[in-house]
């Protein structure tokens, strides 16, 4: 039925290919600065649109070349070696062609509206850059730091993931991944939770102290570029990128704290299931069952199908064709990154979708969370490179929304208890997704606020507060607990990434309950419009679409009363069984 690791042909079928890809993209920026360097401002308004255009292809081309090293890299952290050979090389390329958006914003403001008038397929991409402009520095600089980037912050991104992909957890004697002793703390049997969570920290241990260091030095290199480019508050630059005000954020961070009632209620309710006397934080994903359903590869992929044929048939389509063509690489492996992301590609090519599967139902979730992403990448082919760049803030909703179209598609088979653990399940991944990724970020906010480097107590000090605000007393946090940051990778990749899983999901609760009502009758068409316009337009324009403002603090509450309901459900059956 499917392929279960990648096929990278859609980029490069040997490197004999990608060299010449590389080649042609330096001889190509070498005339595309020969022609414009310098020159911007004396060329016609009507042939922008070309420069521009060309200028873009420079960047494609780029991007299938560092596409194809990176998946080479996620695939095995061996070829660490080989990524920062086309890092390098691709970095030498961009450096001919950095002036054109640092020119292009030199140019007087009515020439820059003149050239935008001529290029209306990228009005939105031009007006951001526009609004970039004071935190541009010169040419000379911003080379400076293009030259240096291969060695600041992705130097230690690239530590962090070759250093974990390597690490092996004890688990009853055996050495396990990271990705398969999390997976344990999911198991029905307490004992196997709590000997998961000893062997996790106990792994980490050890090398905290490089791991807090990694930390420290992407806290300082984003300290450093932050005040060279002006930026007020650590958090901000991510905000530019997102195209959303701090104003947002911040009613997002509140909307949601104040619901943190939620969460001890659905523990306390998990507590009086379980028999427990006391839910510790390795019993949070406790199966409320006896046994967890086994769901390989094939049921997950038939599930997914499923949900997405019920909802339109084209992300069906996608879907299918992304299982049989390669697009997947599925199970875990020595070397291999964990976690799961989809990765875009380009738009001549297709996105690339990496999971670690280990046929748990939380997997199916994965899956649709990933295809989610993929379909929405692969539908924004359609405008292009520089416009395909999506907002984190909406990237995120068609993999939730995803989740959600499968959730309900399971849902309605079941019954009693079945219905009961499946409804857990999937209240446990809203509270991954909204409130633990907003205690990810104030636990952001209290390091990049801290004055210098951080000891390692101060890091588990901080972590280990910001979760017991969620949680109050209706988890136990154990001592070991408060290590568990060291392996979060968001903190080292993209440093405030994670509050755009927030609002994802309840901007999400709140679309899909339009979707459940029916009371947007061409539902279908604007979503899909929504994920075709990748970066294009503005998150406030897409959203605008479904009639929501996004600006409007009461927004956030139309999501977190979706939460409130199915934790309301939860608790009524509550005391229909207590399952031992």
């Amino acid at each position: 039925m499917s392929h279960t690791q990648w096929c990278l042909d859609a980029l490069f079928t040997n490197e004999a290919q990608l060299d010449d890809a590389l080649k042609e993209a330096s001889q190509r920026a070498q005339s595309f600065e020969s022609m414009l360097k310098g020159n911007l401002k004396n060329i016609r308004a009507s042939d922008f649109l070309e420069s521009l255009q060309a200028y873009e292809g420079i960047l494609e081309l780029l991007g299938r070349v560092m596409t194809y090293a990176f998946l080479r890299f996620a695939k095995d952290a061996n070829e660490g070696g080989f990524l920062a050979k086309y890092q390098q090389a691709t970095t030498l390329v961009h450096e001919k062609i950095l002036f054109f958006e640092l020119e292009f914003n030199r140019l007087p403001k009515a020439t820059q509206n003149q050239f935008i008038e001529h290029a209306k397929p990228y009005q939105y991409y031009l007006e951001s850059l526009q609004e970039a402009k004071p935190h541009q520095l010169s040419q000379k600089e911003e080379r400076i730091l293009l030259k240096k980037s291969n060695t600041s912050a992705s130097a230690f991104s690239r530590l962090f993931d070759e250093h974990f992909s390597r690490l092996q957890f004890v688990f009853d004697g055996k050495k396990l991944s990271e990705e398969k002793v999390l997976s344990l703390l999911h198991d029905p049997s307490r004992d196997v939770r709590q000997k998961a969570a000893t062997a996790l920290s106990k792994g980490l241990k050890p090398h905290q102290p490089l791991l807090a260091y990694i930390f420290n030095m992407i806290k300082q290199d984003h300290a450093t570029e932050c005040e060279l480019r002006g930026y007020k508050t650590p958090e901000e630059p991510r905000h530019k990128d997102n195209k959303i005000s701090q104003k947002s954020v911040d009613a997002l961070v509140s909307a949601a704290e104040s619901r943190f009632d939620l969460v001890q209620e659905y523990y306390e309710a998990k507590r009086h299931l379980l028999g427990f006397e006391t839910l510790y934080d390795y019993d949070r994903y406790a199966p409320l069952g006896s046994e967890e359903e086994t769901y390989t590869y094939e049921d997950s992929c038939k599930i997914v199908l499923h949900a997405f044929e019920r909802f339109s048939p084209r992300f069906a389509q996608i879907t299918q064709d992304a299982f049989a063509q390669g697009w997947v690489d599925v199970y875990p492996q020595k070397g291999k990154r964990g976690g799961a992301f989809s990765h875009p590609a380009t738009p001549s090519a297709h996105p690339y979708v990496l999971l670690n599967h280990t046929d748990r139902r939380r997997d199916v979730f994965t899956l649709a969370h990933e295809m989610g992403h993929a379909i929405h990448q692969y539908l924004s082919n359609g405008v292009g490179y520089l416009n395909g760049d999506t907002p984190l803030t909406t990237a995120e909703t068609a993999s939730v929304f995803a989740e959600m179209l499968v959730f309900d598609a399971i849902k309605e088979g079941l019954e009693g208890e079945q219905r009961q653990q499946l409804l857990a399940g999937k209240i446990e991944d809203i509270f991954a997704t909204l409130y633990r990724q907003i205690n990810f970020t104030t636990f952001e906010r209290r390091v990049h606020a801290h004055e210098g480097e951080l000891s390692l107590e101060t890091f588990n000090h901080y972590w280990k507060e910001e979760s017991a605000r969620m949680f109050g007393t209706s988890v136990t946090l154990t001592k070991q607990y408060e290590m568990w940051w060291s392996y979060i990778p968001h903190f080292i990749h993209s440093p405030f990434y994670c509050y755009a899983y927030s609002y994802g999901q309840l901007l999400v609760l709140a679309l899909y309950g339009l979707y459940k009502r029916g009371t947007c009758k061409d539902f279908v068409s604007r979503y899909n419009a929504f994920l075709s316009a990748g970066g294009s337009k503005s998150p406030k324009e897409l959203v605008a679409l479904f009639g929501f403002d996004i600006d409007d603090e009461a927004f956030w509450q139309i999501g977190l009363e979706e939460v409130e309901a199915l934790v309301q459900e939860f608790k009524g059956g509550v005391n229909a069984s207590r399952i031992s």
